[in-house]
């Protein structure tokens, strides 16, 4: 049987403790009966006893040594001759003098003993085995409430971890990609180690810095960079830890966090999501003075108040800039706000040198390659691409990370992880007109981006992928590049129809045309890309919990409603029929793509490019021809 520690018996459920207790009441309430009631112990005692009339007749023959008297049980111990070590009792009468008489006449060793105290001894002792465990499950229970009752008192105390020197692991030279981020933040690092470059020429130590990104870009690791860096008292905690149900236990939370700081500044606060308790104030139907207010309230007064909090520096992350109170957004509370966005194709680079360090990765490998391929990954998913191609290389029981490793790696993180593939049927063949429509149609008209790779394998919901990358980084996107996109988006519907015809097309192009249809609303009503003028017809529609207004109301009237849907319309049709177009002129090269994706089930971008090339030139001869 496994004996419970205090610990185990309160992790034991509330039943459990309390059949534990009373069984080990019962038990000890019964070993006394147990002990007294041994038969084995009985049959003993008979074998090791006389009467009273042997006892006499043994006397007499001179066979008894020694005899003990105890009164208080009445019975004597008798030690025969030759057998000194095992007494003999023997039950005496109320009156003993004949026994006494005949001890005497033979000369035999007699005396008193008292066992009455041995006796009382091993009561006492008995009673206590069972009083004492139950005075100790009392104790235990009186702890537990005591220590519940302490907790409740500590509601109000702040729960930042407190580092008097941050062993965080992180440097500057660990962070990659955003390097204006670094510099900005650099200089925080540089203000606490020597504040009098500063103050020399009228400088003051900045109040606060917000950094601002999308998430994976590396904002919390920037914070843990400036911890390591700094060498000063750092507290870290998650805007979510000052909020609870109980009214006024973040604010308390927020003061004692700036006590415990002011003790030990110079020093760090760094407060992950602080969207979570700096919410617009008054945000929601009816406003309300409810307990994420006050605690935002003695947040900013503990920042830039009255009393001030020189030598503090707290740093913040969010991703959600938009819904944070403009009092906390004011110079004086967060002097700073560093944007920390997805890195460019050098800071992606940096990146992966940096995630690489670890890794066995074969020379063949190009880390550069890998950068143009992956635009618009944040640091954390380039992280995870190598991480992924790590666990591949491992599972393939390969010595170094190789170039397939990598790509499939990326279209693990991109598009999910890959299924079964698709039998010989007509579905296949219809998904692969779908696939190569796009690319196609992607690859011949202006403006639009090369394509990387044509697949047949389903990878996450998708029965289909092709996959187009950026020659360079786009920030700024053009009204062609934008009417190519929508034209290579529905070459696979233009696909289904050239080839089966209009009653044959299928349920795949659902997405498609969800994509094409929001872009081409955009380019009308926010872009002022059409007939329409270069107008902003609406705008991004505001959450009333987030202090916005309470419904969205349109911004034109009804006859400019039916224009934007004239627009949008036209958009849609002509570039479907730009992509019926190129299709129908190209059909023999469509032929010949789809049998060969049937047929490899992948077609990389540089054999796609090629053979559109070949079919290309072979059509300009035939041109050529035709005019001579």
């Amino acid at each position: 049987m496994k004996v419970l520690g205090k610990k185990e018996l309160y992790k034991q459920p509330s039943t459990k403790r309390v059949s534990w207790a009373g069984a080990l009441a019962a038990s000890l309430i019964l070993l006394p009966g147990i002990v007294a009631g041994n038969p084995a112990l009985a049959q003993k005692a008979e074998r090791n006893s006389l009467s009273y009339g042997e006892l006499i007749k043994k006397t007499d023959k001179g066979e008894v040594a020694k005899v003990e008297l105890d009164e208080a049980e009445n019975i004597a111990k008798v030690y025969l001759v030759g057998q000194k070590d095992t007494p003999i009792q023997v039950k005496l009468l109320d009156q003993n003098t004949e026994l006494i008489n005949k001890l005497k006449d033979k000369n035999v060793e007699f005396g008193e003993v008292s066992s009455a105290n041995s006796r009382a001894a091993v009561g006492l002792l008995i009673n206590l085995m069972w009083i004492l465990p139950l005075v100790a499950l009392m104790l235990l229970f009186l702890r537990r409430s005591t220590n519940a009752s302490s907790q409740a008192m500590n509601f109000g105390k702040s729960r930042a971890r407190f580092q008097m020197e941050a062993k965080t692991g992180v440097k500057f030279d660990d962070v990659a990609g955003v390097e204006e981020a670094k510099e900005e933040l650099q200089e925080v690092v540089t203000f606490l180690k020597q504040p009098e470059r500063f103050t020399a020429v009228g400088a003051k130590i900045p109040k606060g810095v917000l950094l601002i990104g999308p998430p994976g870009t590396g904002k919390t690791l920037l914070a843990k960079a400036i911890a390591g860096e700094a060498g000063v008292p750092f507290f870290s905690i998650s805007g979510s830890e000052f909020v609870e149900m109980f009214v006024g236990v973040g604010a308390s939370r927020v003061r004692d966090l700036f006590k415990k700081a002011k003790e030990n500044a110079p020093c760090l606060i760094f407060i992950d999501e602080i969207d979570a308790v700096g919410r617009q104030r008054g945000a929601g139907i009816g406003g309300g003075n409810d307990e994420r207010e006050q605690t935002l309230n003695q947040l900013l007064t503990e920042m830039d108040g009255f009393e001030g909090n020189t030598g503090i520096i707290i740093i913040a992350a969010t991703n959600r800039p938009d819904v944070l109170d403009a009092a906390l957004l004011r110079p004086g509370r967060f002097d700073r706000q560093v944007i920390v966005d997805s890195p460019d194709l050098k800071g992606r680079l940096d990146i992966l040198k940096v995630h690489a360090r670890n890794k066995k990765i074969d020379p063949s490998v190009s880390l550069d390659a890998i950068a143009r391929r992956t635009p618009g990954f944040t640091g954390a998913d380039l992280a995870n691409l190598l991480n992924e191609a790590a666990i591949l290389t491992a599972r393939r029981r390969k010595e170094a990370i190789t170039i397939l490793e990598i790509d499939d790696a990326v279209d693990r993180v991109v598009a999910g992880m890959e299924r079964t593939a698709l039998v010989d049927s007509k579905a296949k063949r219809l998904i692969a007109y779908h696939e190569v429509g796009h690319a196609l149609v992607g690859t011949l008209i202006k403006d639009h981006d090369p394509v990387q790779k044509v697949t047949l394998i389903p990878r996450g919901q998708a029965l289909g992928l092709t996959w187009f990358t950026p020659n360079e980084e786009q920030g700024l996107i053009s009204r062609s590049q934008l009417k190519a996109r929508i034209t290579s988006i529905l070459g696979g519907r233009a696909a289904e129809e050239v080839v089966f015809g209009k009653p044959e097309v299928t349920t795949g192009a659902g997405d498609d045309l969800q994509k094409v249809t929001n872009l081409a609303r955009q380019m009308v009503t926010r872009f002022g890309m059409s007939t329409l003028g270069p107008l902003s017809l609406e705008n991004q529609s505001g959450e009333v919990f987030l202090g916005r207004d309470w419904m969205n109301k349109s911004d034109y009237s009804e006859e400019i409603a039916a224009k934007i849907d004239a627009q949008v319309r036209e958009i849609i049709s002509s570039s479907y029929q730009t992509a019926k177009s190129i299709l129908e002129q190209n059909r023999v090269a469509l032929e010949r793509l789809v049998d060969l994706l049937s047929d490899q089930e992948t077609i990389e971008g540089e054999l796609f490019r090629q053979i559109v090339a070949e079919h290309a030139q072979v059509a300009d001869e035939k041109v050529a021809v035709s005019h001579q």
